[in-house]
């Protein structure tokens, strides 16, 4: 008797019994088994013949709303057509996957519209994730096949002028909101392709947002401002998913809208305000494994662009070395992020980045550009609770015999005991406060029109202090 045999004289109660509690080997293999779609033939049915009664007319310079109405009655008419009974809600729910298939994203479109969403993750045709408020959590959407996901796939990085395939199985691309996609296909990924979107929200957060969801505090939210307009050179960083393109979208608010902004990123997410910006982007090798552009060629393109401010997505290799010698050639207020746990671990992090350029220098004089390039330094923690906060500010004050020093000036302590009990419940991490240190860089924010009264940093002072000249972003 085979395996299948077996299972269905089990279900029949042909087979040996089965104690409560216990689970048959076919219910095992179901529940790790993706479940059948009862529609998936008429749905494939109705999408192809769709597709080969429009054809070329899908790609032609038509609104998206004719598009979506001719793509609707195409499936409508083609539904019709088949004589499969279905209920009316059955029928509207065929004809609305058919038509995200072939307009959008399949099973994904409902989470890509759904900005509770900041995050979809598909480890396979039959298991899709979400993250919702910092929560990871499953959904009972699922593709088809792998051949349905790899379409999807392919419709996406297509879009952009990337290819995936066999050769060339990992690819980085984003959506045409700027969400930020990565897809890795066998024989890499051994389940079968997988999928991730990090999605960037409609609407670019702003300041004041990252102060609503307590991200930041509102002084040390003016602080930056003020530092943006100041022409510091910023390093944000943090792990990864902790906000820090978020954080840079929204200090670039304050970026006055006269000066000429090179923005250099792997795949563009960046979504500034200003009208003066020129976004350029990297590009990876062919089929043939030529035509690759890197970030580090682009760095070096910006400084023949005459730019005011340089921002790069990321720095995450050789690129580092040219952020740095721009940094120190004149470019002021320049900002990037990298991955790192602490402001200690950022500066380390440099220095090895600018080591892989290939360039034989002492330690020493790495830590010396790093040191005269950066002026802040924004540290960002993503808590166990799904919250992101910005948890040190600290000034990069120069070289102390061989090691970078760095000054607090603004820090969100872990709450005491005290704290604790008063507030009745237990809190991950205090307020981002003033640590009462003045900055050494007042007098560089100076010359760049920015003065910042000499009681800003006092541990009295509380809300908004105005200060000169600080007609700029959301803080007035």
């Amino acid at each position: 008797m085979g395996l299948s045999d077996r299972i269905k004289s089990s279900g029949n109660g042909t087979a040996a019994t089965v104690e409560p509690g216990q689970s048959t080997l076919g219910e095992q293999m179901v529940e790790h088994r993706a479940v059948a779609d009862p529609y998936a033939e008429l749905k494939t049915q109705v999408h192809h013949a769709c597709i080969a009664k429009l054809g070329p007319q899908l790609f032609t310079s038509q609104s998206d709303e004719e598009l979506s109405e001719r793509v609707l009655r195409a499936v409508t008419e083609q539904l019709a057509l088949d004589r499969t009974p279905l209920t009316r809600e059955e029928r509207r729910q065929v004809t609305r996957e058919i038509t995200d298939d072939i307009l959008g994203y399949g099973p994904l479109e409902p989470f890509l519209h759904d900005d509770t969403v900041t995050e979809v993750m598909v480890n396979g045709a039959d298991a899709i994730y979400i993250e919702r408020s910092g929560k990871i959590e499953r959904t009972t959407a699922a593709f088809v096949d792998d051949a349905h996901l790899m379409r999807i796939i392919d419709k996406i990085v297509s879009t952009v002028g990337r290819r995936i395939d066999e050769a060339s199985p990992m690819v980085d691309a984003r959506l045409p909101d700027g969400s930020r996609v990565n897809a890795i296909i066998p024989p890499l990924a051994l389940r079968g392709p997988t999928l991730t979107i990090r999605k960037f929200s409609r609407d670019p957060y702003t300041m004041d947002d990252l102060i609503t969801f307590g991200s930041i505090s509102p002084k040390a939210a003016q602080f930056l401002s003020a530092c943006v307009h100041g022409k510091l050179n910023i390093l944000i960083s943090g792990g990864t998913g902790t906000g820090k393109t978020t954080t840079l979208n929204a200090m670039s608010a304050f970026i006055p809208g006269t000066e000429r902004i090179v923005t250099i990123e792997d795949a563009a997410e960046l979504q500034l305000q200003q009208q003066h910006v020129i976004p350029l982007e990297a590009r990876p090798s062919n089929i043939e494994g030529q035509g690759e552009i890197r970030i580090r060629e682009l760095v070096r393109n910006s400084l023949r662009m005459r730019p005011d401010r340089i921002i790069v997505g990321e720095v995450r290799g050789p690129e580092t070395l040219d952020m740095l010698q721009a940094m120190n050639t004149g470019h002021e207020g320049s900002l990037t992020t990298i991955h790192a746990n602490s402001p200690r671990d950022a500066l380390s992090r440099l220095e090895t980045l600018v080591m892989t350029a290939g360039v034989e220098l002492p330690h020493r004089a790495i830590r010396e550009q790093i040191a005269s390039a950066f002026d802040l330094l924004i540290q960002i923690s993503r808590l166990v609770d799904g919250s992101r906060r910005l948890t040190h500010i600290s000034e990069v004050l120069g070289m102390e015999s061989d090691v970078i020093t760095l000054q607090d000036v603004f820090i969100a302590k872990p709450p005491d005991e005290a704290t604790q009990g008063e507030a009745g419940t237990t809190r991950l991490l205090g307020p981002l406060e003033c640590s009462g240190l003045k900055p050494h860089f007042l007098d560089k924010m100076s010359t760049n029109g920015v003065v910042m009264p000499p009681h800003f940093f006092s541990d009295e002072t509380a809300g908004y202090v105005g200060f000169a000249n600080a007609s700029y972003g959301s803080f007035q």
